[in-house]
């Protein structure tokens, strides 16, 4: 069968970005030629690709079976353009990673200088989120997680688990009555940092018998949570190498076992043989696990 790879690209783009416009704009291409060619290879192959659901297109079945194929086919032009232009080895370029906030501003700065030092090509765009970044759109190239990947075509190394525990100013342990066991934690005030109710449920496993009134503020963003920690509004939760050498605060209830989260870095199946995605993969592990 003879189609034209561009319409095939197209289709490939579009079923990754979720929509013309934003494929358009991935291809830098007008929206209105991008359309033309999906319906061009829809018509060369007879049959339907996407329908359109709101302001998006979702894959029909028969869209779904071709892009494993058709995204096989890019990653072999990819490399095809790479050989032939002769950076298949370089180094140089953009890498994007994706962490939480507290990652991004506490684990990952001297990571980032090592790297800045060894390899002052490698330009480095970070993304400081809550929310975990679509690497298969390629929101970015790396993900430093807490949560193991599903998807069948992302890679992931987990590199430690890390023991999470419980902060507070002195003041604060001071007001509440200098706590000794988990129960006299029952009347004091918490941040939460989710609102499904998860990071209450774990407290409470740990034998602190607290309810909702414990927890009179909510934020997803760790750093602000952090900060209201240091400044003795509430208890709250951090990574323990993070927590014992912050000295405004002290642990709460020192021989209280931590919750533990793993740390996993993530990045795309097809960016293996991008020798500059595995560097700064392997360089994170190796600075990360220690």
């Amino acid at each position: 069968m003879k189609f034209d790879w561009n319409r095939a690209r197209a289709f490939l783009v579009t079923a990754e970005e979720g929509s013309l416009s934003a494929a358009a704009r991935a291809l830098g291409m007008a929206q209105p030629t991008l359309g033309r060619q999906v319906d061009a290879l829809e018509e060369e192959l007879g049959v339907i690709l996407f329908e359109r659901v709101g302001r998006g297109f979702a894959l029909t079945p028969s869209g779904l079976d071709l892009l494993d194929h058709v995204r096989a086919m890019g990653v072999a032009a990819s490399q095809v353009s790479l050989v032939a232009a002769g950076h298949s080895q370089s180094i140089e370029g953009t890498i994007c990673i994706a962490a939480s906030e507290t990652h991004a501003a506490m684990l990952l700065p001297p990571v980032i200088a090592k790297l800045r030092t060894m390899h002052p090509g490698i330009h480095i765009e970070i993304v400081a989120s809550s929310s975990a970044s679509n690497l298969r759109r390629r929101e970015a190239d790396i993900a430093l997680r807490n949560f193991a990947p599903t998807e069948p075509d992302l890679i992931a190394r987990k590199i430690r688990d890390v023991p999470a525990r419980l902060y507070a100013t002195p003041a604060y342990l001071e007001s509440i009555g200098n706590p000794k066991l988990p129960y006299d934690l029952r009347h004091a005030d918490f941040i939460s940092i989710d609102g499904t109710g998860m990071f209450l449920k774990g407290l409470n496993a740990m034998g602190l018998g607290l309810t909702e009134r414990n927890f009179p503020i909510l934020t997803e963003n760790y750093l602000v949570m952090w900060e209201y920690v240091k400044r003795g509004i509430a208890i709250g939760i951090q990574d323990g190498n993070i927590g014992d050498a912050e000295p405004l605060v002290r642990r709460v209830l020192p021989d209280l076992e931590p919750l533990l989260f793993p740390i996993w870095l993530v990045s795309h199946r097809e960016l293996n043989t991008s020798r500059r995605v595995r560097l700064v993969f392997d360089l994170l592990a190796k600075e990360l696990a220690s």
